[in-house]
């Protein structure tokens, strides 16, 4: 395991591959998971890219710090972890919240971006009351009290079957995460809106949505990707909130075409 101070805060995370020798793929987990769902597309691409993963503060074995959090603070989280990898535009790809903070590390640091993809997320994320109460909820009786409702807007009916052990594996995931650091980061997407900013972003980028997402649906995403000059969307069938998990061999191939776009004389 790989653990480095950034900003007064332990963060965890992983390289795969020599960032000095190959086009470098960074991912940002979503809300209530960690670097782990990525696993299915660490496979896949490792063998063409170096990889940057990480687990968000407040979230998997990272350091809670200091709550509640804004997007900005686990953007600067990010940046500070790139510049001790010594990494220069990287493609970044987000999912859910993960999105929120690409979005904030491109405006923030475009020396660190070559290209998005932002993953089921979008320029802004519910509203202020829905957050709220989700918080207060937590509050009130844990992440496990309303963890079946989060999982039904996560995955498709298939993927929750009782039989799918993975299914299982990733409620898990959820239920133990640590409460300061998943209300902090519910605080920050409530506080995030990149509505203007996202007309501004000014790299390529890659729209993608499970079919069935019930967090952030296809709409959603959809009028992100037309608030993105030049953007492009595709859609991922038989995946929820999660296509990494569901679905990463067709997220693959959705994200080898763009990159192919996007890193000219490359064979991705």
């Amino acid at each position: 395991m790989q653990f480095t101070r950034i900003n007064d805060v332990t963060i965890h995370y992983r390289v795969v591959g020599a960032v000095a020798e190959k086009p470098v793929l960074v991912f940002i987990n979503s809300l209530g998971t960690d670097f782990r769902i990525w696993r299915d597309l660490v496979l896949r691409l490792s063998g063409d890219f170096a990889i940057v993963l990480y687990d968000k503060r407040g979230h998997g074995l990272s350091d809670i710090g200091q709550v509640p959090y804004s997007i900005e603070d686990h953007a600067t989280d990010l940046a500070g972890l790139l510049d001790r990898l010594a990494v220069k535009g990287a493609i970044v790809c987000g999912l859910s919240v993960g999105g929120l903070v690409a979005q904030s590390l491109c405006v923030r640091r475009p020396d660190l971006v070559h290209a998005l993809v932002l993953s089921d997320t979008a320029h802004k994320i519910g509203t202020t009351e829905f957050w709220d109460a989700r918080i207060a909820a937590i509050e009130a009786h844990g992440i496990e009290a309303i963890a079946d409702g989060i999982l039904e807007r996560w995955f498709t009916a298939a993927f929750r079957r009782p039989e799918n052990t993975a299914f299982a594996g990733y409620r898990n995931m959820l239920v133990r995460q640590p409460v300061p650091g998943y209300i902090g980061t519910c605080a920050a997407i409530r506080d995030a809106d990149f509505t203007q900013a996202a007309g501004k972003i000014a790299v390529p980028v890659l729209c993608v949505v499970g079919e069935e997402d019930g967090s952030t649906p296809p709409d959603l995403v959809r009028s992100t990707a037309q608030l993105i000059p030049g953007a492009s969307f595709e859609v991922i069938c038989g995946a929820g909130h999660i296509p990494c998990v569901e679905q990463p061999e067709a997220l693959t191939s959705v994200l080898r075409r763009f990159f192919r776009t996007v890193l000219p004389g490359e064979n991705p």
